[in-house]
């Protein structure tokens, strides 16, 4: 392949407006084929990947080898390793199912509670918490989106209470990767000037998120019923937060406040007991979309053989999660991570050694990073086979299940593949930048707004990782611009414009193609996308707009003393 050197340009049609016009038409093909037109996502994405190739030669001069090299780059990444965690994730649960344990998990869940809307809330929002703070890569969402059907309730409400649920703790999963690059990339030797202020934003929204919940749940009697419930879950998870965030152990920031939420609960159960449970559970599993999802989903009784459970049948339905926790939290610690990583693979990307950033410096796509070990889908798989060894499962019937998952996952793979590869494309051609630099053009307004690039750069590219190495330095830029004529200052206005925009970018992560992908395929509904999409998008954009107010505010006296 000839190698031909390119340095995007974010302006190439000469006005900053056309040119992020033009650059938006991949993502304006998106939504309008998923959301208006209900194409199929494995549909969708092709598409909108071919938008992006075309801007990208068109409008951004890229050199049509660069592009098809890049696109080949992200699909491969989007096969390994984000594909390749969502099989890992899907498997180790199909296993507890295929071992017979799968009742047992159901009848257990019910003996913390008789209310299956606490037990969602705790699922999905607490317990996903942790896991989104140990793996990340869309686990999270397949997890709890799976054992909501366990307990109950409807496929895509399970899928739309699970993504909803996974946005407050993004900003901090995988152990504290997104806040991380956010302050490298924004220019800031010290973490600690972003973390405290993308926690305390996100720690606001645990106040809001929890009754959203509760609304798709049951509608406004989940809300009567339940609302003491979402208060104390939202208020013990958001101080935990606010508090820890702004510590040397923000990476822990999620650990603590899944944890904390977890016991504050429990002890909460003990006082206080929700009404009306019996006939929520008959509830939550009547179809959203009867078309799609079929007959009412099985309603668990709470008391339905419980007396037939016992302390070891308990423990044994429980083991893949016990294991979950146990083998990522190992993997988090400082010396086995290491250990794990440098076991990466880095090798050069055909097509691309000539390709540099916006800077002029070599981009970050010019190698591929075989992260075969220190990724979460290692770490899952071994889960798989461990729990399948516990329950006395022979070798061959374990690693059928996972060749089930692979037929399955097959239309998933196109979707998220080329979803990524669009990603890789709009970002390396500069169309991306294009984007936000129009945003950028706002003044002493910009606050209003920056949380809107993070929240773009997580629906393009499905991770709050890659939107803050994407727009950090731009945020920063930014708000040393318009930080010596506001009330702030510069460093506190380049702090603020970084925090907001990677909190900004938790809530773009449940309409992401990827995100849609992983909960469709989770609930066993592939191909759902389009129907979830339009379901969940105005929680979104609500809460996305919440952000955008206070950080708008917090650069004024009136909410300026939230910061640090």
């Amino acid at each position: 392949m000839l190698l031909e050197a390119f340095q995007p340009d974010t302006n190439p049609l000469g006005a900053q407006w056309l040119s992020a016009l033009v650059a938006a038409v991949p993502i304006v093909g998106m939504l309008v084929t998923l959301g208006l037109l209900r194409w199929k996502a494995h549909h969708a994405g092709p598409f909108s990947w071919g938008l992006a190739l075309i801007v990208a030669v068109t409008a951004f001069g890229m050199p049509v080898t660069t592009a098809l090299a890049t696109s080949a780059h992200g699909f491969v990444y989007g096969i390994f390793p984000i594909v390749w965690i969502l099989l890992t994730a899907i498997w180790m649960y199909e296993v507890t199912v295929a071992s017979g344990r799968f009742d047992d998990l159901r009848r257990t869940f019910f003996l913390i509670s008789d209310d299956p809307r606490v037990l969602a809330m705790l699922i999905a929002f607490s317990f996903g918490g942790l896991l989104e703070a140990l793996a990340g890569f869309g686990a999270p969402v397949a997890i709890t989106a799976a054992m909501l059907v366990a307990i109950g309730f409807s496929p895509v409400r399970s899928a739309l209470v699970a993504l909803l649920a996974n946005t407050v703790p993004v900003a901090f999963g995988a152990v504290g990767l997104p806040v991380l690059m956010a302050a490298k990339t924004g220019g800031f030797d010290d973490v600690l000037a972003i973390s405290p202020i993308t926690g305390r934003l996100t720690a606001i929204l645990c106040l809001v998120v929890p009754f959203l919940l509760l609304a798709v749940m049951d509608g406004r009697r989940g809300l009567r019923e339940v609302w003491p419930f979402g208060l104390v879950v939202g208020i013990s998870f958001g101080v935990t937060k606010w508090i820890v965030s702004a510590t040397p152990l923000y990476n822990l920031t999620e650990v603590f406040a899944a944890v904390v939420s977890v016991g504050v609960a429990i002890a909460f159960l003990r006082v206080w007991h929700p009404t009306g449970g019996e006939s929520a559970t008959a509830r939550i599993g009547i179809p959203l979309e009867p078309e799609i999802e079929g007959h009412q989903a099985h309603a668990m009784v709470s008391d339905e053989g419980a007396a037939a459970l016992t302390g070891r049948r308990i423990l044994m339905a429980l083991v893949p999660y016990i294991l979950v926790i146990i083998v990522f939290a190992v993997a988090a610690l400082p010396a086995v991570k290491a250990a794990l990583v440098s076991t990466d693979v880095t090798i050069p990307w055909p097509g691309l050694s000539e390709m540099l950033n916006v800077a002029g410096e070599p981009a970050t796509h010019q190698t591929y990073t075989l992260a075969w070990a220190s990724t979460p889908g290692i770490l899952l798989a071994l889960v798989a086979v461990a729990t399948g060894l516990i329950y006395r499962m022979p070798l061959a019937q374990i690693f059928s299940v996972l060749g089930a998952q692979v037929k399955k996952l097959r239309f998933a793979m196109l979707t998220i593949g080329s979803v990524v590869a669009l990603a890789y494309v709009m970002g390396d051609s500069g169309q991306t930048l294009a984007l936000g630099l129009l945003f950028a053009g706002a003044g002493m307004a910009y606050p209003f707004v920056a949380p809107i690039l993070g929240w773009i750069g997580v629906y393009v590219t499905g991770s709050d990782t890659s939107a803050n190495i994407l727009f950090s330095g731009l945020q920063s830029g930014v708000g040393a611009e318009i930080g010596p004529g506001s009330h702030l200052g510069t460093e506190n206005m380049r702090a603020l414009l970084v925090g907001s925009s990677a909190a900004g970018g938790v809530v773009g992560k449940m309409i992401s193609p990827q995100s849609l992908t992983v909960a469709s395929t989770a609930i066993g509904i592939p191909g759902a996308e389009s129907v979830i999409l339009r379901r969940i998008i105005k929680w979104s954009v609500i809460l996305l707009a919440l952000l955008c107010l206070i950080s708008g505010l917090m650069s004024t006296p009136v909410l300026s003393w939230l910061l640090p």
